[in-house]
């Protein structure tokens, strides 16, 4: 992949994360998912730093259709409880996590960031989109960013996640609630079987070079947690994106 297209740094990838992301003149290009300027379609005219989202040969979301069965490392969450800040940044409610939460693949040990929401899922399977998709962004030591997607379906209400859907802020808001404290890995399905593939971030710049691990068993939500969300987002997915050859993993 093009070096041009990776993030350079841990410190770029943290403001990327944090929707800091700016132009060299210090104005944040504005973009959208839907719209007559700045939509998904043209993320890449917007501004050289999105460069990838245009040129990009190895971009997300996919569509996991064709697999190919591997002896995977498992992933080990070892994640405890947590006092969240909830951020609406306009794209997206990012819920900020303290440290201390991790991420072991094999040898290689990921430090849980945030997570975030999108609806539907950006990622389909055999084409099929669920409501939303929770993405759980991590980071090594050498600043490399592994994202795990937890796809959510409809269902009975998630206590687990209520503690979010409660408080969710409004645009520009950011929140912490008193006494809120997030059992982080309850947000997960019981069984870790996963599908792996590189990709990119999902949103601008569109950074390649990012390890992307899709939960195969999805968590339910309630419809009025997933109701919740969508009075704020009605639709906030990236379009699928061309696989260019790149091979899809699932675990055995």
């Amino acid at each position: 992949m093009p070096r041009p297209f990776f993030l350079k740094t841990a410190a770029a990838a943290l403001m990327v994360l944090a929707g800091l992301a700016v132009h060299a003149q210090g104005h944040a290009p504005h973009w959208v998912y839907k719209g007559a300027h700045g939509d998904a379609a043209h993320w890449g005219e917007l501004d050289p730093a999105f460069e990838a989202c245009a040129k990009g040969q190895s971009q997300s979301p996919i569509d996991i259709r064709k697999t190919v069965k591997a002896d995977l490392p498992a992933l080990t969450f070892a994640y405890g409880n947590a006092a969240p800040t909830l951020v609406n940044n306009g794209h997206t409610i990012q819920v900020n996590l303290p440290a201390g939460n991790q991420l072991k693949i094999g040898e290689q040990s990921y430090e849980l960031l945030q997570f975030h929401f999108h609806t539907p899922s950006e990622e389909t399977v055999a084409g099929k989109h669920a409501a939303m998709v929770a993405h759980f962004v991590h980071r090594n030591a050498a600043g490399e960013l592994g994202v795990v997607g937890v796809l959510l379906e409809q269902g009975q209400k998630n206590a687990a996640f209520d503690g979010i859907f409660q408080h969710l802020p409004r645009p520009g808001e950011k929140v912490t609630v008193d006494e809120l404290t997030l059992e982080l890995a309850a947000l997960l399905p019981e069984d870790k079987h996963y599908y792996a593939y590189e990709g990119s971030l999902t949103t601008p710049p569109c950074s390649q070079g990012v390890h992307w691990m899709v939960m195969k068993t999805p968590v339910k939500l309630g419809a009025e947690q997933i109701k919740a969300f969508r009075r704020l987002f009605s639709a906030n997915a990236r379009p699928i994106q061309p696989l260019n050859g790149r091979v899809v993993k699932e675990s055995l």
